[in-house]
Parts: C-alpha cells; structure tokens; sequence
C-alpha cells in the first residue's frame, strides 16, 4: 500500500501512437506539483412543467470534455526528452558522442502536430490506495524554465488534454538515478550566433515558450471529444534577464533595439570524454523590450531586462540536451 497522501503519489509519461488513444506509460517523473483536471461540459434541460421547482437529475447531459493543467518540476541530467519533444515538435533520435555513453538530443522549433502524450497519474486515497487517472491525447501548449540564485533549473508544462480514462490499470513507477541542474551550473551568453560571450552580474533567468493551438476543435460525430489541436498562430517566446549592472551589454541593445543571440545553459559534470550532461536553450535572435537600469536609494543597481524572441531568418530556437539517455 501507498502513503495515502501526497507523498504516495505518481506521474508516469509515454508518448502516443496515435492521438488519444492510450498508452501504458514508460517514464515517471519526479515533479513538485502538477494541476492536471479532467474538465467537463453540462447542459441542463429546463423546460415549463406545472409544479415542478427543480430541473430534472437526469435531464442533465455531459456535451464535452477536455483535460486542462499544469506540471511543475526540476529540469535534471536525464528524462526529460519527451517533454522536450512534445514542446518543441522536432522528432529527436539521440545522437551519441564519439564512442561514449554521452548522447545529444537536439530539439529544434517545429510544428509540434502528432507530438502526443500519455500522462498517468496516480493519486492515493488516504487508505492508501491510489487511484488512476489517465489523461490521453495531451500536448504541450507551452513551457517555462527559470533559474535564480541559490536554485534549481525549474521548469513548468502547460498541458491541453483529450480526455481522462480511469479505467486503466496504473503503472508500477520506478526512478532510474537522476541529478538536477541548479545555479551553480548557470551561463548566460549573448553576442554573435554560435560565438555568444558570458555575461556577468546575472542572478536568474527566464525563458517561457508559448505555442499557441486551437484546442477547441469539438465536432459532431466525436463523442463530446476533441479532435488533435492544431498550431493557430506563431510560436511566442519570451523571457527575462534580471542582473546587477555590472555592464551596459544589454542596456545598449535596449537603446538601439538590435538584435542579439541569447544562451541559457546548465553544464553539469562529465559523462564521458569531453561531453558533459548539458541543458542549454539557444534563441539566436533576441530584442531587449525593457528596462533600462533606475536608481532606486542605495543598493547596487539591479535591472531587470524583458526580451523577446525572434526568428533570425536562418536559424531556429534550440534546446539542446545532453544526457546518457539512449532514448528519447
């Protein structure tokens, strides 16, 4: 029997075949919290019956369904690949590096369209038994990863779902050893693509990925259910750089509003050879939307400088992720 509270819970993950339709997952995740709801929509018939005060119990239909929430959890050196994927829509094989156990992925900006998962959670009663909730049909519709002095490399999964099947049997979870990425290993680069430069002063980072979808795509024939969303409108991405002002680097690309390559990345320690289990975001083209450094009393100036990122008319947003995963 589980611990019949949060401390029992699971979250298992696998990629689908085929929109919706479920798949035992393969992968667990050790998460901080996740909101993920099964949301339904009703009807309530309510016509003129003499001396009736209450509308009728079974004059109440269930016309929709849909699954909406959130994941929240540490980025680490290895499992992340499907999340990855399903955020970024490029197909990734693992690359491995020379002759070692090190193997890249390399999630560049794609139409995420087929990029599905199922997400399995399991949720214990407080007798300790845990009761399944299997969310099929779920794609990621946005992410955001952050890092700050003294942290972890966070990260959250906004997550549009098909529906919930409770009548699957939960998976038994298991956690291969993992480590997660934190402060210590943070860089922050900018310059010219693929030649970016440290820079100095930074005390946290964000970057948020936005990948805006139709997922209101109900017709008739399909059950109350949707069919797969479909990308509406560009991809959007954003972030902020929050420093002491210990350069004018970015202050000056406010003032002149050009162009810059940004890269976020998390170097941990060795896996073999020279290859290091690395997370690194590259946005080959940012602009600085604000804000130029103020005095505000004594303290050493901090801004804090919101940007956004743009195509560069060449090169795509990267996440590149090595790790000793010979899957994604």
């Amino acid at each position: 029997m589980a611990i019949g509270s949060g401390l029992g819970g699971q979250l298992g993950i696998v990629a689908e075949v085929s929109y919706g339709t479920f798949v035992a997952p393969t992968r667990f995740l050790e998460f901080t919290k996740e909101s993920l709801v099964l949301k339904k929509t009703v009807e309530q018939s309510a016509g003129v019956a003499a001396g009736r005060l209450l509308a009728l119990s079974d004059r109440r239909v269930l016309t929709q369904k849909e699954v909406t929430g959130s994941i929240d959890l540490e980025v680490t050196n290895t499992g992340m690949g499907l999340l990855l994927q399903a955020l970024m829509g490029t197909s990734v094989t693992p690359v491995q590096q020379a002759a070692t156990t090190a193997y890249l992925q390399t999630h560049t900006l794609a139409d995420s369209f087929g990029k599905n998962l199922t997400i399995q959670k399991g949720v214990p009663l407080t007798t300790g038994t845990v009761t399944d909730k299997s969310f099929v049909g779920c794609k990621v519709t946005g992410a955001e990863f952050s890092c700050e002095v003294g942290g972890m490399l966070m990260s959250s999964w906004e997550i549009d779902g098909k529906t919930c099947d409770e009548t699957q049997t939960l998976a038994t979870a298991s956690y291969p050893s993992r480590r997660p990425f934190h402060f210590g290993q943070l860089a922050v680069k900018a310059g010219t693509f693929a030649s970016e430069t440290a820079l100095d002063g930074v005390r946290k980072v964000s970057v948020k990925i936005e990948r805006p979808m139709s997922t209101d795509r109900f017709y008739a024939g399909q059950a109350g259910l949707k069919k797969e969303p479909i990308a509406n409108d560009l991809v959007k991405i954003t972030g902020s750089v929050e420093m002491d002002y210990v350069s004018t680097t970015l202050d000056d690309l406010h003032t002149s509003d050009a162009a810059t390559s940004l890269v976020i990345e998390c170097v941990g320690p060795n896996i073999a050879s020279t290859y290091d289990e690395t997370f690194r975001i590259t946005l080959p083209a940012i602009k600085i939307d604000e804000a130029p450094p103020v005095i505000d009393g004594f303290e050493v100036i901090k801004p804090t400088y919101s940007f956004t990122a743009l195509y560069d008319g060449t090169n795509q947003p990267v996440i590149s992720y090595i790790s000793t995963d010979t899957a994604v």
